[in-house]
């Protein structure tokens, strides 16, 4: 089981800020959970493909949407952040 958060707008487009899922097994990097969430909510899916969204995978920022997540327990999408 993984645990997928959503932070900022990104709450609000999902309509909840976390969800317990299994992953597939042919969704094997931060693209294809994109992709795949996107095929079950168009909304959601266009808001997360927008550069500026990052992911963590297992409390990592990562920079590149090939990382794996694989065995992963926590992916968080988080627009960018800003503050003084």
């Amino acid at each position: 089981m993984t645990r997928i958060l959503f932070f900022g707008r990104l709450r609000d487009v999902a309509g909840h800020g976390e969800r317990d899922i299994d992953l597939p097994d042919d969704v094997a990097t931060i693209a294809d959970l994109r992709a795949w969430i996107g095929r079950d909510d168009a909304v959601l899916g266009d808001a997360l493909r927008c550069r500026s969204i990052r992911a963590c995978v297992n409390h990592v920022i990562s920079i590149d949407d090939n990382a794996s997540v694989k065995g992963a327990e926590e992916i968080a999408f988080m627009p960018p952040l800003s503050g003084g």
